[in-house]
């Protein structure tokens, strides 16, 4: 088998960082590595004799890549949707072994550059989910293109705003403003989780303990004043609820007679998957803040489901 050129073995060392970057651009693991493999023929083409920081250099190839496909799905989108589920990072509870990001392949791209990521791959995956909880992702979901690329860069991965300019084609100022628009409503939607999984995992099962019970006013308790519920998959369009009463008085899927659930994190934090008849039906994610539920996020597309490969619980 002959041995992989140093640039291979170069961007393989820089992969997961812009699969992250390529993730919090797009929201979807398979549009990501699309666009991570794009970035290797780009690069793998280029004069690369003048390039000085290579990981610099990658990231923001990645960017621009990314952006252009966010560009372009914008325009083909011909109603703007309310909300748009990313595709979940899940993992294993952490006293079970690890599980494959979601919607991970194996395998190499036939004639496009080194082989795609192997499933199974627990700090890659870690890595990937760091600070991407799946309430950030919703927001991320929101932003302008330009706004989003700006934030994730310049906020997550620590690119000076004068080297993302360019790639919108903005000034440095115009780019640091665009930050600045995206971190304001980051902070005001997507507040930081709970540390600590088992905590986060209590107030889960406390949560489905009350909607099995039917006791209202426990679910009032343990779901935040300001709630919210959001979903893909349950209806014909995506489904938002807001405000703790209403969510807690349309518990109603997990609620008596409900599949059973397995805990699984989700973007680096709680979350759980449900199953019936050896199917997922279903995973969501939980953000918890100062012990209280703020967000319920749940995707029970089928066919998103079945693409993620995931173990059905026991």
């Amino acid at each position: 088998m002959a041995r992989p050129d140093l640039f291979t073995t170069e961007f393989e060392a820089r992969r997961t960082r812009l699969q992250g970057v390529a993730y919090r651009m797009l929201g979807s693991l398979s549009e990501a590595e699309d666009a991570v493999q794009d970035t290797w023929l780009r690069a793998s083409r280029a004069d690369r004799s003048n390039v000085e920081n290579l990981t610099a250099w990658l990231t923001t190839i990645v960017g621009r890549t990314s952006l252009n496909a966010l560009r372009t799905r914008t325009r083909l989108r011909e109603d703007p949707l309310e909300y748009v589920m990313p595709d979940p990072i899940v993992g294993m509870a952490a006293d079970r072994a690890s599980c494959s990001p979601a919607g991970s392949a194996s395998g190499s791209a036939s004639g496009s550059g080194p082989s795609r990521p192997a499933a199974g791959d627990p700090e890659g995956q870690a890595i990937l989910s760091d600070h991407v909880g799946m309430a950030l992702q919703v927001v991320l979901e929101s932003l302008d293109p330009d706004e989003r690329l700006a934030f994730v860069l310049h906020d997550l991965f620590a690119v000076p705003f004068n080297e993302i300019a360019p790639v919108i084609a903005r000034t440095t100022e115009a780019a640091r403003q665009l930050a600045s628009r995206a971190r304001r409503r980051v902070r005001s939607q997507a507040p930081a989780p709970d540390t600590g999984l088992a905590a986060q995992r209590k107030v889960v099962d406390a949560f489905f303990a009350a909607a099995r019970n039917g006791d209202l006013e426990t679910l009032i308790a343990i779901l935040h004043p300001d709630a919210v519920f959001r979903a893909s998959g349950l209806t014909a369009k995506p489904l938002v609820l807001r405000g703790g009463p209403k969510v807690a008085g349309n518990a109603g899927m997990f609620g008596p007679g409900s599949p059973p659930y397995r805990h699984v994190v989700v973007n680096g934090a709680a979350g759980v998957i449900t199953a019936r008849d050896g199917r997922v039906v279903s995973v969501t994610a939980f953000t918890v803040v100062g012990g209280r539920i703020v967000a319920v996020d749940v995707l029970a597309d089928p066919l998103r489901l079945a693409a993620l490969n995931l173990a059905a619980a026991g």
